[in-house]
């Protein structure tokens, strides 16, 4: 075989291109259409991705405003060149999250929001000439805007309105009438003022107007209902406080009995509930005594008058008051009910004797002390009347011999007995008041339910979190699937095409590279000690070209399959 026939073919060296472009050129029509929609979406889903990360996050600056205040706070923004939005609704401003405190603070230095409830503001704006009249409205407007701001600073309370009666006051004391108040009072949707923050409402009010009593404040809501309500007139209702004192005497008695049967039979085995009536009436009483008359010596004198008169008996004086009493013949004699009558004095009767007869008149009118007892008595509240308690206690658990589970059997009558004494000690159990204790033992049932847990895809973190990073997140992987699914083959078959256009002879490597099963001829034998033919040389070499130059050896098959 000549050497001219082995030589290796020049390649033509392809045009001096760019890999890119290469590629690009080697695609048809269709898969140059793919690839630029991919690329394009791509991009369009990157830019939306940015602009989302990149947006700011908007947190309410103001909410509730008033028309008023709105437009004003709108126009400060804008001056000051912050982006804001509304919410749905136009409830509430919103700005960028980082600017939040620092608009807020600016704006109050502005005196913004001022707020639909005007305060003692109102009083700094006096003009020339105000009477005395428009001072005093000015006053008492003021009076009532401070009062509404501080009842709408209560969490339940969304908006308030506060009205005061103030009469002029006059230089007469008694002819001085008393102010009054009446607040209305909105709340959010599910709450409620209790008896204590009605009660806070009450006195702040009271507290604010001079002379004003607690009792002349009225607390309605926006639905027309009184919530403060004088204790005079209840009607014999209990009140918030009355009733506050009666569970709590409840729950203390069935704390008691929780606390003397759980070291029995466990704090999981027992069950109390404790119902007490409490009296909360209020009763006085006055009563007043008077003992019956009492002997002289055993009495006290309060006073005495003693008169004695004495004349001759030729005498016709007048004797006694002038007019027509002295004319009237004379009374009866009286002398004290329960002292005995008065001794005549012996030394008038004598000398009367001895001084010829003369007649003497003696009166003495004595004066005592009447008893008396007056007492008051006032019924205090709160007594308990009636208590009765029902305690239910669980079966005892036994244990079994020989590893068995325990057994649940009911108690004996003689601990029942002991517990139910226990429970009567405890809650100081009165025969005579009427108090009842009731103690079953029976087996708790153990097949409640227990609370299902919120799933955690419906935890309003995880939802809140999932609504913030969804879109990103998800315009982020679609930009991915598109990448991989559209662009990336793309570029592969342009790689492929590129392969296959660097080579001139792609058909005849594509051929070569085919393992194609071939019938083979018998190796010839050889004898080991003949050394080789000169046929066995050449074939050889022949191998030996073909394994290092396989390019050549194809170019010499094709030329003899041509028939060249």
């Amino acid at each position: 075989m000549p050497n001219a026939a082995v030589a290796e073919m020049p390649i033509a060296a392809p045009l001096a291109q760019g890999p890119w472009a290469q590629r690009f050129s080697s695609l048809d029509r269709a898969a140059r259409l793919r690839l630029g929609v991919g690329l394009a979406l791509f991009v369009l889903m990157a830019v939306a991705a940015a602009w989302f990360a990149a947006r700011p996050d908007y947190r309410v600056l103001f909410a509730n405003l008033s028309d008023k205040d709105g437009g004003a706070i709108v126009a400060q923004l804008a001056q000051m060149n912050v982006p804001y939005k509304y919410t749905e609704g136009g409830g509430a401003i919103m700005v960028p999250a980082d600017r939040v405190h620092d608009v807020r603070l600016r704006l109050a230095s502005q005196g913004l929001p001022k707020g639909s409830v005007a305060g003692f503001e109102v009083t700094e704006t006096s003009r020339f000439g105000v009477t005395q009249f428009q001072e005093r409205l000015n006053f008492q407007r003021g009076l009532e805007g401070e009062l509404t701001r501080s009842i709408q600073a209560l969490a339940p309370v969304q908006s308030a309105r506060v009205h005061l009666a103030l009469p002029n006051q006059n230089g007469f004391f008694r002819e001085q009438q008393k102010p009054s108040a009446s607040v209305l009072v909105s709340l959010y949707p599910g709450r409620f003022l209790d008896r204590g923050q009605i009660a806070g409402i009450v006195h702040l009010v009271a507290a604010s107007v001079p002379e004003l009593a607690p009792q002349a404040v009225s607390v309605l809501d926006d639905s027309g209902k009184l919530l403060s309500q004088n204790p005079e007139g209840m009607g014999g209702a209990p009140t918030g406080e009355q009733l506050a004192y009666a569970q709590k005497l409840e729950q203390q008695y069935t704390q008691r009995i929780v606390d003397i049967l759980a070291p029995v039979v466990g704090r999981d085995n027992v069950r109390a509930q404790v119902t007490a009536d409490v009296d909360f009436s209020q009763t006085e009483s006055t009563m007043e005594q008077h003992r019956p008359n009492l002997a002289a010596d055993a009495s006290a004198v309060r006073s005495q008058q003693v008169i004695e008169n004495a004349a001759k008996p030729g005498d016709k004086l007048p004797a006694g008051v002038p007019g027509a009493v002295s004319n009237q013949p004379p009374q009866n004699a009286s002398a004290p009910v329960n002292g005995a009558n008065p001794a005549p004095d012996a030394g008038a009767q004598g000398g009367a004797a001895a001084g010829g007869g003369s007649v003497g008149h003696r009166e003495i009118t004595t004066n005592y002390e009447v008893d008396k007892t007056t007492s008051v008595t006032r019924a205090a509240q709160g007594v308990v009347r009636r208590v009765n308690a029902a305690v239910v206690v669980n079966y005892r658990m036994v244990a079994q011999p020989g590893g068995k589970p325990a057994v649940a059997e009911p108690l004996s009558s003689e601990q029942i007995e002991q517990m139910t004494a226990l429970v009567r000690e405890a809650v100081g159990y009165n025969k005579e008041r009427g108090d009842s204790v009731n103690l079953m033992n029976a087996q708790f049932q153990s097949d409640a339910l227990a609370p299902a847990e919120l799933p955690l895809y419906k935890q309003p973190e995880v939802l809140e979190l999932a609504r913030s990073l969804g879109l990103p997140i998800g315009l982020s992987l679609a930009a991915v699937l598109l990448l991989m699914a559209v662009v990336r083959p793309a570029l592969r078959a342009g790689r492929r095409v590129e392969k296959l256009q660097a080579t001139p002879m792609h058909k005849v490597d594509a051929l070569a590279a085919e393992q194609i099963e071939r019938p083979a001829l018998a190796a010839p034998v050889t004898q080991p000690e003949q050394p080789p033919t000169e046929e066995q040389l050449r074939l050889q070499e022949a191998r030996s070209l073909a394994k290092e130059n396989p390019v050549a050896v194809a170019n010499i098959v094709k030329t003899w399959v041509n028939g060249e």
